[in-house]
């Protein structure tokens, strides 16, 4: 539709000009119909989120996501662009993207009584039909909706008329989605305000009451603790968002790791290639897990995915300096890499109490050692690796860091009794750099269920009786 350039063309071309509601309920029967999955890239909602959020555009509800931090509303708010139309006209030069065939504008109806058919039209993408605004307490009606522009009052015009406003967000997304995140955080008046455009399609600017006609479809988002809290937001607002989504966490393992896998920072420039065994991908995965279960962890303000993603990249990053400095081939963690984890998990997480009697770093080693031995135990039993064990209590020990080479591990595996073939049972373990990282997993796992002792000096690690 790019060669149509006046409203008359338009009109002869009989190209359909929908509502925004209207609009995304077209493009939405499409993707139903063909079998094709909205919001690709956000994992885990298949059954839950995701039939919520079709119901809703199906009926043209506004919509508001309850979840906590790190629960992909934004990205899912964000996602729901793709059920615009690719492009849309409207009158050329209009701030509110008015329709060219309904204009609601005062400008934009007086050109049309003056031009006709002759009306100049633009086509713009739906990426440009989408904004956002964070809810603070310091955003305004002017923010939001408009203000008095002093100097198209100065040019003659009075205060009552709509065209010496100067249009905020919303009016600037007219035909599109409009998103507030953290919608509690908007103080009173500006929830009044909100609440008179969505429901009334007026607002009152500096004491005039002006008519706003706009086709938006508006999406908030919260955490449901702020929500549901009384004096937070006004029941009228809260009434007029027709659906509340409920977000959640992932549910199972499988679904944290695959969120870790697609988010986690790809860097090209890696020179060598990076292989992490299942397991360590696993024990990764529960430590949020733990965490999110965890009475000393304040689960009101949640435990993000980012927890999650940012442990994962901190672990490739400690086991790609060790590959970098001892001229290894591949980059392999290991759970002595796993230190760097009290770096990448404290900031994340709110402690229901910490002081000198709980320090952060032994919540955190806590979670650690509870996921260590949850992965473990799916795994082994202790009673399978009794040959290890004997061997240990015997007198043997052997000494393992995050900086030895992957060859020096080697000679143990061939010693050590039994160890070979519980490598086996974790899977392919072809590579020194692979069998290496079994290795502390396992004696790591003993440790854990007390049959090794262990002690630490420095960054060396040493398992015995």
């Amino acid at each position: 539709m790019k060669e149509l350039k006046t409203l008359g063309e338009l009109k002869k071309s009989g190209h359909p000009v929908l509502s925004v509601r209207e609009e995304m309920r077209k493009n939405l029967m499409q993707y139903l119909q063909s079998g094709s999955r909205i919001l690709p890239g956000i994992i885990g909602y298949d059954d839950t989120v995701i039939p919520e959020i079709e119901n809703a555009v199906l009926s043209g509800h506004h919509m508001v996501f309850l979840g906590e931090r790190g629960q992909a509303k934004s990205r899912i708010i964000r996602g729901l662009v793709s059920l615009l139309d690719e492009r849309i006209p409207i009158v050329q030069g209009c701030e509110i993207n008015d329709n060219p065939l309904h204009p609601i504008c005062r400008v934009c109806r007086r050109r049309l009584e003056k031009e006709g058919d002759a009306l100049p039209i633009e086509w713009i993408g739906r990426e440009q039909r989408y904004s956002e605004k964070l809810a603070t307490p310091d955003a305004s009606i002017a923010d939001l909706i408009g203000e008095i522009d002093p100097i198209k009052v100065a040019e003659g015009r009075y205060l009552a008329d709509e065209e010496t406003i100067h249009y905020g967000l919303i009016p600037r997304t007219n035909r599109g989605i409009f998103a507030i995140n953290e919608l509690p955080d908007l103080t009173e008046k500006v929830q009044v305000g909100l609440f008179n455009l969505m429901e009334e399609k007026d607002v009152q600017i500096k004491g005039y009451k002006i008519r706003l006609l706009l086709d938006v479809m508006i999406v908030a988002s919260a955490n449901p603790e702020d929500y549901t809290s009384r004096g937070r937001i006004i029941t009228p607002l809260k009434d007029r968002f027709d659906v509340q989504i409920r977000t959640h966490y992932p549910r199972t393992i499988q679904d944290e790791i695959t969120i870790m896998e697609q988010e986690a920072i790809s860097l090209n420039e890696r020179s060598l290639t990076v292989r992490t065994p299942q397991f360590m991908k696993e024990i990764i995965a529960n430590v949020t897990f733990e965490a999110r279960r965890s009475n000393e962890i304040n689960q009101a303000s949640g435990v993000s995915v980012r927890v999650t993603i940012n442990n994962y990249e901190s672990m490739i990053s400690n086991a790609e300096k060790r590959a970098l400095r001892l001229r290894e081939g591949e980059v392999v963690p290991r759970v002595s890499d796993l230190h760097c984890l009290i770096a990448s998990t404290s900031g994340k997480i709110e402690m229901e109490y910490v002081g000198e009697d709980r320090k952060e770093d032994e919540v955190v080693q806590k979670l650690l050692n509870r996921a260590l031995v949850k992965v473990f135990d799916q795994y082994f039993s202790v009673s399978s690796l009794q040959k290890i064990v004997d061997y240990f209590n015997s007198g043997w020990g052997v000494e393992v860091s995050d900086g030895m080479p992957a060859k020096d591990y080697l000679e143990g595996i061939k010693e050590i009794p039994g160890l070979k073939e519980a490598i086996r049972t974790l899977g392919p373990m072809e590579s020194p750099a692979l069998m290496a990282s079994a290795t502390e997993f396992i004696m790591e796992g003993l440790h854990l269920h007390q049959k090794l002792n262990k002690e630490v000096e420095g960054g060396r690690i040493t398992y015995g009786k």
